[in-house]
């Protein structure tokens, strides 16, 4: 392997691997001499991702596969084994699983609500927790979380969520200083609205998008490579001296305010229900 790349011999988990943001971080990785192992849910998804990305890989470098489910610690710990096996170490972890939905408070249930602070919290600790004794004995290494700018911004009618993000971020602070004295360091990334699968249909949407593009100084919304650049740069030797941070690639929106999500939310959940939560009362069920 050529030693003048500055992954070379390293190797990185990555969750949600065959998802838009987990893929271009793996394409990212890869282009600068690392091996990549990835977990998904989907086999096939893997598979392809896989295939589309051994174009990319550096002489020597592999890309494992590893079907499971990241809020599964059995999963999580037998994908981490595996990537182990193949590479011999693990000095990267990137977990990207997440997401969230336009639900407002009104509309939360218990287990509406704590199904989000799984799906944010729990799948990066898992991760993070079962990388680490491998990271260690390897030496040290570099875990970048990824955020969203709705850790610092108050998005209407998105509290799951928001408070999952921002959870997320102080679990990055508290681990970047926990961590450290085994060589590893903890960031993250603050995304904002990213082209990806599971955003297709809002991008598709002439008029979000044209309402989240205002809120940014920048004038667009985000693709998968941009937030990989991010994660490329936490996760390798030029951020050294990095850590406890959460770096913000959302186009400069924090510097203005979070679109209304409410809109969407009228259309999800009906013009009645909508009314009914917008007055302050309990729209049942829905």
């Amino acid at each position: 392997m050529n030693t003048a790349l500055p992954l070379a011999n390293k190797h990185a988990f990555i969750t949600g691997g065959s998802g838009g943001i987990g893929s271009a971080c793996a394409q990212a990785l890869l282009h600068d001499g690392a091996s990549v192992t990835l977990m998904g849910r989907r086999l096939k998804a893997l598979e392809d991702t896989r295939q589309r990305l051994t174009e990319i890989a550096q002489p020597g470098a592999s890309i494992q596969i590893y079907a499971g489910d990241a809020l599964q610690t059995d999963d999580v710990v037998a994908a981490i084994k595996h990537g182990v096996q193949c590479n011999g170490s693990l000095d990267i972890c990137i977990p990207t699983v997440g997401g969230g939905s336009i639900r407002p408070l009104l509309a939360q249930s218990a287990d509406t609500f704590m199904e989000e602070i799984r799906l944010n919290v729990l799948s990066c600790f898992l991760a993070i927790r079962y990388a680490v004794p491998t990271m260690v004995k390897s030496g040290g290494g570099a875990i970048v979380v990824i955020s969203s700018d709705a850790a610092k911004l108050a998005f209407p009618w998105l509290p799951a969520y928001c408070t999952a993000k921002a959870g997320l971020e102080g679990l990055v602070r508290q681990l970047a200083e926990e961590l450290s004295r085994y060589r590893i360091r903890v960031n993250a990334v603050r995304p904002g609205l990213t082209r990806t699968e599971c955003t297709s249909s809002i991008f598709a949407d002439e008029v979000v998008v044209k309402r989240f593009s205002a809120e940014k100084p920048l004038g667009r919304l985000g693709e998968p490579e941009d937030i990989a650049a991010g994660v490329r740069y936490l996760a390798g030797p030029e951020s050294s001296w990095v850590t406890g941070q959460s770096l913000a690639i959302e186009g400069g929106n924090e510097l203005r305010s979070a679109p209304d999500q409410g809109p969407l939310g009228e259309q999800i959940f009906g013009a009645e229900a909508w009314a009914r939560i917008c007055a302050g009362e309990d729209p049942g069920e829905i």
